[in-house]
């Protein structure tokens, strides 16, 4: 039995439906504001109160909606690699035991 779960074949197959699950809805849906959650939420609770006065203050304000993203997105890659990491370190310890 061959160690490698995937060929090439199948793993460009699954990058390009990844890509194209990624593209299609920018191109389908025009004229749309993808707002984040943070946006949304100090939305709702200007109209629920007005006169609410925040907490606190970011301590770094991203100059763009880009670079929000990119740090987003930074994030989320790095902590996938982590728990990709972790399961895999676990794995290899198992099999090495058995």
């Amino acid at each position: 039995m061959s160690s490698k779960p995937f060929g090439l074949t199948t793993s460009l197959i699954l990058l390009l439906v990844v890509v194209v699950l990624a593209i299609v809805p920018l191109l389908i849906v025009r004229d749309s504001e993808f707002a984040g959650a943070d946006t949304i939420a100090e939305t709702a609770i200007t109209e629920v109160a007005p006169d609410y006065e925040p907490w606190f203050a970011p301590i770094f304000e991203p100059p763009g909606g880009e670079t929000e993203s990119l740090l987003f997105a930074l994030q989320a890659g790095l902590g996938a690699g982590l728990i990709g990491y972790f399961f895999g370190l676990k794995h290899g310890e198992r099999r090495r035991r058995d």
